[in-house]
C-alpha cells in the first residue's frame, strides 16, 4: 500500500475561457470541480490503475462531506478533524491550452493538528510500502513537516516529498528515499538557473551527494529526469491531444512508485502523465497503450540538450 499525506488539500474548480483577459468580465465555456490536493491525485491515480493506496488528509466535519462527494469511490480516504474548510482553488483554462490558477492559503492548523495528522500517518505506515508527503503547507504548519513525518515513519517505510517553498528546502540534506521537484523547484534548491539537462542533472546529482536517496525531476514539455547515485536517466514524449497539463506531475510521481520507485519505472512515470495531459481535469483517466508507446527512454542523458523554460 502506498499511504499519501496532504497538509493541505483543496477542492479544485477549473473553468474553461476562450481567452483570459486582464481586468474583463470572462464567461466560461465549461466548468468542474474535483477534489484535489497533491496527495489526493497521486493516491487517486495509484487506484485507477489499481493499486492499493490510501491519502490522508485534514478537514473539517462539513468540508468532508463535500469532499466525499467529490472523490467518491475514486481513492480511500481518511480524514484528520480540524476547524477550518478545506480550500478551494480555482484553475482558468484558455483555448491554447494556458493554465492560470488562483490557489488559496488553506485553513490554519496549529500544533495540536500538525500532531495529529503525523500521529494518524505513523499509526497506518506499518502496512505502507512508500509514505508520500505531498504539496503546500497550510498556515500555521511549520516548514520541517515532511521530515517531521519522516520521522515518525517505521524503518523500511521508505518516504518521497513532492512539495515546494520552504517545506522542500527544509528536506535538502535529509536521508529521504525520493524528492519530486519540478525544474522551477529544483532551480530554488540549487539557487542557480538550470539551462540544459546536463545542469539538471548536476543540481539533482548535489542533492543526492547530500543526503537524498534519489531526486525525479518532472521537466513539462522535456519529459522527466531521475538521478540517484548509480547516475541519471531522462524520458520523454511528444504529446498530442494534451486537454489539461495540470496534475501530470502527480501522476508521473503516481505511476513511478507503482512501478516499484526505481530508475526502470521512469517510462511508466511519464506514460502516466500522459494519461494526466490528456485527461480534462487533475484526475487521471486510465493509461492506454498509446500513452506507453509514446514514452522514449535515454539512458545515456544528452548533457548539451537545452531545456524549455
Amino acid at each position: 500500500m502506498i499511504v499519501t499525506v496532504t497538509p493541505n488539500p483543496s477542492i479544485d474548480r477549473t473553468l474553461r475561457v476562450p481567452v483570459l483577459v486582464r481586468g474583463s468580465v470572462h464567461r466560461a465555456t465549461d466548468a468542474t470541480a474535483e477534489a484535489g490536493g497533491k496527495g489526493v491525485n497521486v493516491a487517486r491515480a495509484l487506484a485507477t490503475e489499481g493499486h492499493e493506496a490510501l491519502a490522508i488528509a485534514p478537514m473539517s466535519a462539513a468540508s468532508v462531506v463535500a469532499f466525499r462527494s467529490l472523490l467518491g469511490s475514486a481513492a480511500t480516504l481518511e480524514t484528520v478533524a480540524i476547524g477550518g474548510d478545506v480550500r478551494v482553488n480555482v484553475g482558468l483554462i484558455e483555448a491554447d491550452g494556458t493554465v492560470t490558477k488562483v490557489n488559496e492559503p488553506g485553513p490554519w492548523l496549529g500544533e495540536v493538528e500538525t500532531e495529529a495528522l503525523l500521529a494518524r500517518a505513523a499509526a497506518v505506515a506499518a502496512r505502507a510500502s512508500w509514505v508520500v508527503g505531498c504539496g503546500s503547507l497550510p498556515p500555521g504548519i511549520p516548514p520541517d513537516f515532511y521530515v517531521r513525518l519522516s520521522r515518525v515513519v517505521p524503518s523500511g517505510v521508505r518516504v518521497a516529498v513532492d512539495a515546494d517553498g520552504e517545506a522542500l528546502r527544509a528536506c535538502r540534506g535529509e536521508p529521504l528515499a525520493l524528492i519530486k521537484p519540478n525544474l522551477r523547484e529544483l532551480e530554488v534548491l540549487a539557487e542557480v538557473g538550470l539551462t540544459s539537462l546536463g545542469e539538471a542533472v548536476a543540481a539533482a546529482g548535489a542533492l543526492v551527494r547530500a543526503g537524498v536517496g534519489a531526486v525525479l525531476v518532472s521537466l513539462g514539455p522535456d519529459g522527466a529526469l531521475y538521478v540517484d547515485r548509480d547516475g541519471a536517466t531522462h524520458a520523454e514524449a511528444v504529446v498530442d491531444g494534451v486537454v489539461n497539463p495540470v496534475g501530470a506531475g502527480d501522476a508521473l510521481l503516481a505511476g513511478f512508485l507503482a512501478a516499484g520507485g526505481r530508475r526502470e519505472g521512469l517510462g511508466l512515470a511519464v506514460a502516466w502523465s500522459i494519461a494526466a495531459c490528456r485527461s480534462p481535469g487533475t484526475q487521471m483517466r486510465s493509461v492506454a497503450p498509446a500513452d506507453i508507446e509514446a514514452v522514449i527512454v535515454h539512458d545515456v542523458v544528452d548533457s548539451e540538450r537545452r531545456l524549455v523554460p
